[in-house]
């Protein structure tokens, strides 16, 4: 099986000293609050879409479909609009756009202007939002809430990777996800409260309490310190090593900067790190980052967790009782990744991936089968005994989704790409996460309305095909300094070590676009002891 055999340490393998210091804690804390903003948009937007007052304004003829009831519209269909996906969808349309400056900026200013940028994006598209008058005016925020979500996601993981200790970096980089998770509940919370509110401006207050974990990032990128892989990067030597004491909390830190500095040597001679990205020894990191974003998507979590609200009120439950439950998915997923952060750095992250694509698998195939009995097209039969069921169902794959596939879904690109591809490594991971949340967001309420309980066979469906790509083709990283994964994991895996041979990148880029010159008698640019 993949992604064992690697106990022992190579010649390279050298553990860095390093201290977990109180400025890596609340710098991680601060920045992380990238994922609260990113959490609250995906949760907001489906409570805000099955409140009446919102429809009525925005959306009168889903509204009126809903007013009639399954008598006249399919229980599946009537939310099926292609303007209402728009909403929710756009978002991540102009987050795949804004990633590509994200990654110039992440490479050129450093990640915390970066991180500054998303949000006074984030800020200025809370304000329009909570403002809005017409469809225009609502999409535009929506525009630039997007722009915040490409240049968070592009910064705040990186950020992470390159500012945790080795040894709880998995832990640290999860408080992203996290933050996804709370947001997420934090929203679904909110609009269970304003959902209450009379005269027709509950959503104006969902929408508007975005500005609160907008506040927090702008304010946490202000305060935060540039990570010393920035510095060293942009050519502030002296400042990169003062930072790098600081968090370390040694002076030994001569090792590690030495490493940090050949890994941005290198990293300059890449004149087109996008082309660089395509070499034959970037490309199982290339591979394993796009499948697992693909994989991500395709487990069909976002579609719950956009449509949560919609969902359990297609299945029967009043809006009251749908945001209700709504709520208790999103505590299960807050809990759930907690459990990710305490054992990823422990069990690994091949465990979590395979142990949660069982449980998703199991649930789906469950709530399937329940809806196929129970919930046609015009009638429902679902008693209360089987809607608690269908939502503990649910509950059981949001929770495995939760510890697995939501948090290493980014930290494993985030931890595999060397520095001279990472931003644009980072790049590529979100830009194809955002492709495919665009997808299923734009699709999910048409496909519910085709598909019927189909939906959930077509998801767990995905669940066993990626869980098949973890067992034999993703590594083992836990554990593994950043600068070591060439050698300690690409090269000693069963598949991917074809990939790592020098004398072929020798043959292939000797016209020049190479990583470096040939030095000591090692091959092109590929010099083993270097952060790659």
């Amino acid at each position: 099986m993949a992604g064992g055999g690697f106990a022992t340490a190579t010649a390279n393998g050298v553990e860095f000293e390093a201290k977990i210091t109180p400025i890596v804690i609340i710098s991680c804390i601060m920045a992380a609050t990238g994922g609260l903003m990113f959490g609250y948009d995906v949760g907001v937007s489906g409570g805000v879409t099955s409140m009446p007052d919102f429809l009525k304004k925005f959306f009168p003829v889903v509204h009126r479909k809903v007013e009639a009831g399954a008598d006249k519209n399919s229980n599946y269909c009537k939310y099926d609009n292609q303007g209402l996906q728009l909403f929710t969808s756009s978002l991540y349309l102009a987050g795949l756009t804004a990633t590509f400056f994200a990654s110039y900026t992440t490479r050129t200013l450093g990640r915390r202007p970066t991180m500054l940028i998303a949000g006074v994006f984030f800020i200025i598209g809370v304000v329009l939002n909570a403002a809005a008058q017409d469809l225009a005016m609502l999409i535009a925020g929506r525009i630039l809430l997007g722009c915040g979500v490409g240049f968070a996601n592009q910064a705040v993981p990186l950020f992470l990777s390159e500012i945790a200790p080795t040894k709880i970096r998995g832990g640290l980089n999860i408080l992203f996800q996290l933050n996804v998770t709370i947001g997420i509940l934090f929203a679904n919370l909110v609009n269970y409260g304003t959902a209450k509110i009379k005269g027709g401006w509950g959503w104006r207050l969902s929408l508007g309490l975005a500005g609160v974990p907008a506040l927090l990032l702008t304010v946490g990128a202000l305060l935060v310190t540039e990570t010393p892989n920035s510095l060293v990067e942009r050519g502030r030597l002296d400042e990169g090593k003062a930072v790098l004491r600081r968090i370390r909390g040694t002076d030994n830190v001569e090792p590690e900067f030495a490493d940090l500095l050949e890994a941005s040597r290198l990293a300059k001679e890449v004149k087109h790190p996008f082309r660089n990205l395509l070499q034959r020894r970037n490309r199982p990191q290339l591979v394993i980052a796009v499948a697992l974003q693909i994989f991500q998507q395709c487990t069909g979590i976002n579609a719950i967790m956009f449509y949560a609200p919609v969902l359990f009120s297609t299945l029967g439950f009043g809006n009251d009782a749908a945001l209700y439950s709504a709520v208790v998915t999103g505590a299960v997923n807050v809990l759930s990744t907690v459990v990710s952060i305490y054992s990823v750095d422990k069990v690994g992250r091949r465990v979590l991936l395979l142990e949660a694509g069982v449980q998703m698998f199991f649930s789906q195939v469950v709530i399937a089968i329940i809806l196929g009995i129970k919930v046609t097209d015009h009638s429902q039969n679902l008693s209360k005994g089987f809607a608690i069921l269908v939502v503990v169902m649910i509950c059981t794959y949001v929770a495995a989704f939760a510890w697995s596939w939501g948090p290493l879904g980014w930290l494993i690109p985030s931890e595999t790409f060397p520095l001279e591809t990472r931003s644009a490594g980072q790049s590529v991971t979100v830009c194809v996460n955002l492709l495919f949340t665009f997808i299923i967001a734009q699709a999910f309420l048409s496909m519910l309305c085709h598909f019927k309980f189909g939906i959930f066979i077509f998801f767990s469906a995905w669940v066993l095909v990626m869980s098949f790509f973890v067992m034999f083709l993703l590594p083992e990283t836990k554990n593994i300094p950043i600068e070591e994964m060439t050698e300690r994991v690409w090269k000693k895996h069963w598949f991917w070590a074809r990939f790592m041979d020098d004398h072929h990148d020798d043959q292939v880029f000797a016209s020049g676009h190479v990583n470096g010159k040939k030095s000591n008698g090692k091959s092109n640019g590929f010099d083993p002891s270097t952060r790659l």
